[in-house]
């Protein structure tokens, strides 16, 4: 197929080219997003001030289009921070304690967990919760801090995170980049990051039982004793986290209460909005028997929900029972049902000033929302100025002008001098996801491998919706929490308390191998 390419066309490759140059170096990539964005739009249109609306158009583009996503994280982030109040979040996982007797079953366990805490409400509140809950209980059971850390890393900011299959933002964002059914990324996703998960959990197993010991009380003391030591290894490690949508402050010198999750500027988050509502003198009450019944019926209700969510779901998918969920659907649910759990815990809580507390978690909600994600609009934006099906309200055009798309363009032109080989295309966009992931932020790089899929997999034969997720891999297990130093595997290693360097290294083998099965699996079954 013979495409004109125009001087458009080239600054939007040299914009792309920068962008996974800045992320190589471990950079943020919003300036260069932006500034890309406007040239590309001025060499399209001729006009500056064309280029200049553009990037507030491509933002706004954005918004539309990932909003749905952005409203999910903060009513599941309201819910969160209405039960923590009450101490319930801590009582959902305190039954699995009976259960981890040695080292084995406490990485069972511990792997279980924090897969199922960080499926449902990202591993935001599930790595604080494990923290301060499991993770001591697994050290006296005689499992290696490094390897309780490997654990939580790979199965929260890893297997979890990277599939994204209840809330499903990632998929989201990787299939409105592609042009894809986001349910079929999602289901794929899944698919492919249980298979890096169960292959890293298992080298993780092999390797690191050696240095599991007997269980005992002094092996907790111990661990304990090492947090002054750990603290001055801490500087050598960059202390802040880049913007991400899973990002944790660790507390490394207790590991017995619950981390603040961080915001891109490292501030906290979610507590700012409802101070003022909710510190008032409850600490006594919150103690009573009353407050610790209210606790414990919340513990076990919020749980029985989202099973029965789950059961539905599978229910829809696989027989007729029930009528299938369409797409969002679920989300959706997701989101209603913690809304309503929000205001009912709100209202336990406090019943006098309950309408007062729920407008706070819900602020604080959407305050967290945007700035863990909110990074994500600029780059997103200028991935869909490549895209035809956006790029037209991004340059201004009438609404029936059909908008360019660059970067299928630019793929279409370079189809003859690429080979059509699938094996070469996935590798090369799982390649590209790890390198997006370079920044520390598992999201950012999704619309990038996201468009890409969209556009090499129709060239290759490939179902663009395998390609975006095998992108999503890449992204996630690098930047989610696995793999790199700077992301929010530094929360892991400090309730750990092992050096994040090492624990990012010990990671490496297991989770590369991972990535090289999954992709293998997806180009030969899919």
């Amino acid at each position: 197929m013979d495409v004109h390419l125009s001087a458009a066309h080239w600054v939007y490759l040299a914009g792309i080219l920068v962008i996974l140059a800045t992320m190589a170096v471990r950079k943020n990539i919003v300036v260069p997003a932006v500034t890309a964005t406007l040239l590309t739009a001025w060499a399209f249109s001729g006009s500056v001030i064309t280029g200049l609306a553009s990037v507030f158009n491509a933002s706004l583009t954005a918004a539309k289009e990932l909003f749905n996503i952005f409203l999910i994280i903060a009513l599941v982030t309201a819910m969160l921070g209405a039960l923590r109040q009450m101490g319930a979040d801590r009582l959902m996982v305190t039954p699995f304690r009976r259960v981890m007797r040695n080292g084995t079953s406490s990485f069972i366990v511990l792997a279980i967990v924090t897969y199922v805490i960080s499926l449902f409400f990202w591993p935001t509140p599930a790595v604080p919760l494990v923290g301060a809950v499991l993770i001591p209980v697994a050290i006296r059971a005689g499992l290696a801090p490094l390897s309780v850390g490997m654990v939580v890393a790979i199965t929260g900011q890893g297997m979890a995170l990277s599939s994204d299959y209840i809330m499903k933002v990632a998929p989201g964002i990787s299939a409105k980049a592609a042009g894809a059914d986001p349910d079929v990324v999602a289901d794929k996703a899944l698919v492919l990051s249980l298979i890096v998960g169960v292959t890293a959990l298992v080298i993780t197993f092999a390797l690191q039982r050696r240095t599991w010991r007997k269980p005992s009380a002094d092996l907790l003391v111990e661990w304990e004793d090492k947090a002054d030591h750990l603290l001055a290894e801490q500087p050598d490690t960059p202390p802040a986290v880049p913007a991400g949508p899973d990002e944790t402050t660790a507390e490394p010198d207790t590991g017995a209460r619950p981390a603040v999750a961080a915001t891109p500027d490292g501030a906290a988050a979610p507590t700012s909005a409802a101070t003022a509502v909710l510190a008032r003198p409850q600490a006594l009450d919150s103690a009573s028997e009353p407050q610790a019944l209210r606790a414990k019926v919340f513990a076990l209700l919020v749980p029985i929900v989202y099973l029965g969510l789950i059961v539905y779901l599978m229910l829809g998918k696989f027989t007729g029972l029930v009528p299938p969920l369409g797409s969002g659907e679920a989300a959706a649910i997701v989101g209603g049902i913690a809304a309503l759990i929000l205001f009912a815990a709100s209202a336990a809580n406090d019943k006098r000033d309950f309408l007062e507390s729920s407008s706070a978690h819900v602020v604080d909600g959407l305050v967290f929302a945007f700035k863990a994600m909110g990074i994500v609009l600029p780059i997103a934006g200028f991935f869909f100025i490549g895209n035809g099906e956006f790029s037209g309200p991004i340059l201004g055009l009438a609404d029936d002008a059909k908008g360019p798309a660059f970067l299928f363009d630019l793929i279409n032109a370079a189809q003859s001098h690429l080979s059509p080989n699938p094996f070469v295309t996935a590798f090369a966009v799982l390649l590209v996801g790890l390198v997006a992931g370079l920044e520390g932020s598992g999201f950012s790089g999704l619309p990038l491998t996201g468009s890409l899929a969209g556009a090499l997999g129709p060239a290759v034969h490939m179902d663009p919706s395998t390609l975006a997720a095998i992108g999503q891999m890449g992204n996630i297990w690098s930047g989610g929490g696995t793999l790199v130093a700077w992301s929010s595997l530094v929360a892991v290693a400090g309730f750990a308390r092992v050096p994040v360097l090492s624990l990012a290294r010990k990671c490496f083998l297991p989770v590369l191998t991972g990535l090289v099965l999954c992709t293998i699996f997806a180009i030969l079954v899919w």
